[in-house]
């Protein structure tokens, strides 16, 4: 495909997520969204409104043979992503896919082998990686002053939004296995799931999921559609420092604590406690308040017109579902160890 200055961009879907990649792919350099589809003629309409003069359709086709769209943006249920997906791949756009990026390990690895012969590139919209808050904790971690990681321990509940197609893991724990697929490079080597669902014949609106990695890093997400309160808590713990991510704090999301256990196997110290607790300075490092989803449509335009692969391509998702595709059969024996 030859490719002008500027990449043309078409959307597919334009509910909850759409509008949000709509505007970040008007605003990103050398990109501009030339088409919107959604079945939904209101949906549609909406997108005119703000967008005056921008095309639209309700035939997901229509849009992938339009020579003014050299890339594809899909904000769907989860279940319709591997075929608008595919069908996108197969006209020959690029591919930017809504987390998760597709409802099973074998969808996953049929776009990454289709998006590879064609030479195309697959992006899987993990948007917590391109915020500068992860950007700051991933080269604290890289520079050597966390240490080794020892555990990561999220919390990420509230009230609603309750899906209908996916189960509270698929929809919010997704964001920490993208994180810790960013901050480090230990594989993961089991999970393990509980989780219940409080309405009758829906998904599991509340589950706790447990990865365990190379030593010694292991994982612990809890997600809760059903809580009272909105949080986005992280602990991150080395064996230097310790981190805290708070995503709804702005101005200090970012916390590093000189803090931490400190071993002796010392003779003189036998008749003493063999931990010894080290407490030092808190810092907050400056964190920019670039909104992520537009730094990751600026990176998917410069993947497509470098040719460079995404930080999140399609590996990158297909190790995220095969996480999840893990935690549903260990959901299934209530907590049971599934080995990846």
């Amino acid at each position: 495909m030859e490719l002008s200055n500027i990449i043309n961009i078409g959307v597919v879907g334009y509910g909850y997520w759409g509008p949000n990649l709509v505007r970040n792919f008007m605003r990103a350099a050398n990109s501009k969204v030339t088409m919107v589809c959604d079945p939904e003629e209101k949906q549609r309409h909406r997108a005119v409104e703000s967008y005056p003069g921008l095309k639209t359709t309700g035939r997901s086709e229509e849009l992938f043979s339009a020579t003014d769209v050299d890339a594809v943006a899909i904000a769907t249920p989860v279940a319709s992503h591997f075929p608008l997906a595919k069908a996108a791949l197969q006209a020959g756009k690029h591919v930017f896919v809504e987390k998760p990026m597709a409802a099973n390990v074998a969808q996953c690895e049929e776009l990454i082998e289709l998006a590879d012969s064609k030479n195309l590139i697959l992006h899987v919209d993990h948007t917590f990686v391109y915020t500068s808050a992860v950007t700051k904790i991933k080269e604290e971690i890289d520079s050597g002053a966390i240490g080794d990681l020892l555990y990561y321990d999220s919390t990420r509940v509230n009230l609603g939004l309750f899906q209908h197609d996916v189960n509270v893991l698929w929809d919010l724990a997704v964001h920490d296995l993208s994180i810790l697929g960013a901050i480090s490079d230990k594989e993961p080597r089991a999970v393990s799931a509980t989780g219940i669902s409080h309405v009758p014949g829906q998904p599991e609106n509340t589950a706790f999921l447990t990865v365990f990695y190379d030593a010694p890093l292991i994982a612990h997400i809890n997600v809760n559609w059903l809580a009272p309160v909105k949080l986005r808590r992280t602990l991150i713990g080395g064996s230097k420092k310790m981190i805290v991510f708070d995503d709804l704090s702005p101005s200090e999301s970012v916390k590093i604590y000189d803090k931490g256990v400190e071993t002796t196997e010392s003779e003189e110290d036998i008749y003493l406690l063999k931990v010894s607790y080290r407490t030092g300075d808190m810092h907050s490092p400056k964190v920019e308040l670039t909104e992520a989803l537009l730094t990751e449509a600026n990176h998917f335009i410069h993947c497509i017109k470098k040719g460079s692969p995404s930080m999140t391509d399609g590996r990158a998702g297909l190790k995220v579902v095969k996480i999840l595709e893990a935690s549903e059969r260990s959901l299934q024996l209530r907590g049971g160890l599934i080995e990846l």
